[in-house]
């Protein structure tokens, strides 16, 4: 009789992407940095916010959560690291040896690292944002759990952040080279858009509101931004991109020899 005990199942590949991300210093700095920085950042903002000041009509989870333009590069490395990480060690000719089929390689890793990040970023998000009101709670930017928007936006702004990782992730994996990688999601994503601003066209404008920092920003706020995307059309459109992404990824992987 024909055993199947070291046969290939998506819980092991996924058991085996699990054991790899979280087995690598990297991951570790890298989350912890992000954490550090959106949670010392929204620290800094309740502590040093006026009422009637320049912050006043920022909406209040963006002034909290303030740290996430800067944590948001911090995950995007560390989703080039899961990726392009192994072909820079070689490690990725085991992998796709003991996955013959890759995709599965490729999913797997996605999920665990969207998993992660939006964990990561859900529970630092919630815990910044409570300790920056212990800071706000007397001035006109005092805001709780339970109003309007609030965790809506809180929630939006972590999912919006594992999209964007998963983008960089599927980079990484497209261009297998952490320093491709790192400039097309720096030039690609979060430049690009600021150049295309320039050009004097209505359509123009409209288009870059999907872009994956636009539609990030759409929905991190707990009230609607002048000209940004409402906040539905915002995730779809992130979706889309980080789709796109990791299927571009999966095409190359499929037909490249390693």
């Amino acid at each position: 009789m024909t055993t199947h005990t070291f046969a290939v199942t998506p819980v092991r590949v996924l058991r085996s992407e699990w054991h790899k991300l979280w087995t690598l210093r990297s991951t570790w700095i890298t989350a912890l940095s992000a954490s550090v920085l959106v949670l010392g950042v929204g620290l800094t903002m309740g502590a040093t916010y006026t009422a009637g000041g320049g912050d006043s009509d920022i909406d209040t989870v963006v002034l909290a959560l303030y740290g996430t333009m800067l944590s948001q590069i911090c995950l995007a490395v560390l989703g080039i690291l899961v990726t392009a990480g192994e072909y820079a060690t070689g490690m990725i000719r085991a992998s796709l040896t003991a996955v013959p089929r890759r995709s599965p390689v490729l999913w797997a890793k996605a999920a665990v690292f969207a998993a992660t990040v939006f964990t990561l970023s859900l529970t630092t998000a919630l815990v910044t944002f409570l300790a920056a009101q212990l800071f706000l709670s007397d001035t006109d930017q005092a805001a709780s759990l339970t109003d309007p928007g609030v965790f809506r936006a809180i929630a939006g702004n972590s999912a919006g952040l594992t999209l964007i990782s998963l983008i960089a992730l599927g980079l990484g994996a497209s261009l297998r080279s952490i320093p491709g990688g790192i400039g097309a999601f720096v030039g690609g994503v979060m430049i690009v858009p600021e150049i295309l601003t320039m050009l004097p066209y209505e359509a123009v404008d409209t288009a870059i509101t999907y872009f994956p920092t636009q539609a990030f920003g759409a929905l991190g706020s707990a009230t609607p931004l002048p000209g940004a995307a409402a906040p539905g059309e915002a995730l779809l459109a992130l979706c889309l991109w980080a789709g796109a992404s990791l299927g571009t990824a999966a095409l190359l992987l499929k037909r490249r020899d390693v």
